[in-house]
């Protein structure tokens, strides 16, 4: 038996890491992240996110965070799923359709082809997006951004509407929640989502 992988992906400051977090405690499932898991990941992520690296490429960025992609599928999210565990993972594989796809306007499809290489063609069963104001994000952020966080309004709407678009064209596999609100009122709204579905005969 395989098993099964939820996403959470959202903008930052979406609350995303904090919800896979508390949902992986409660239902005593695995939480992983991307981009960084792995020591590998982990030196590509540093790259990424360096304020210094102000002129990386947007393919070389697009690159390498789906370089941390199959690391990350390597080590840690192929051999849970084939061992038939259930394991949450903080961002996937929308995340660079809409960050360095919609964000920043790479093909889309070229994307998802050497996304598609780097994991095996894995996928999400279950995507969670946690949908949040740009306003209330930034606010969230504070003064204290990283390279992508301090990418402007105008690209983090790009991010918001791709997501939003991502979920409109993959209702099955996609369940949309409002990140608005406290952290108790958000898990409340997680709960009842992952829940309905998980409920549901596979």
């Amino acid at each position: 038996m395989t098993g099964r992988l939820i996403a959470f992906e959202g903008a930052d400051a979406s609350g995303k890491s904090t919800q896979a977090r508390r949902l992986g405690r409660r239902l005593g499932f695995d939480v992983t992240f991307q981009h960084g898991a792995t020591d590998v990941g982990g030196a590509i992520r540093s790259i990424v996110l360096d304020l210094a690296n102000e002129h990386l490429d947007d393919r070389a960025e697009a690159l390498l965070i789906i370089a941390d992609k199959a690391q990350h599928v390597a080590e840690i999210v192929g051999p849970a799923l084939a061992a038939g565990d259930t394991i949450i993972s903080d961002r996937f594989t929308a995340s660079t359709l809409a960050y360095q796809g919609y964000g920043r306007g790479l093909d889309l499809d070229v994307l998802r082809a050497t996304m598609d290489f780097a994991t095996h063609g894995i996928e999400p069963d279950l995507t969670v997006l946690l949908d949040v104001d740009l306003e209330v994000a930034k606010a969230r952020l504070g003064d204290q951004m990283d390279r992508i966080e301090g990418a402007g309004a105008e690209f983090h709407q790009r991010v918001r509407n791709g997501y939003l678009e991502l979920a409109s064209a993959n209702s099955d596999g996609w369940v949309v929640v409002d990140a608005g609100g406290t952290v108790d009122e958000v898990a409340a709204r997680v709960d009842a989502a992952v829940d309905a579905w998980l409920a549901q005969p596979r």
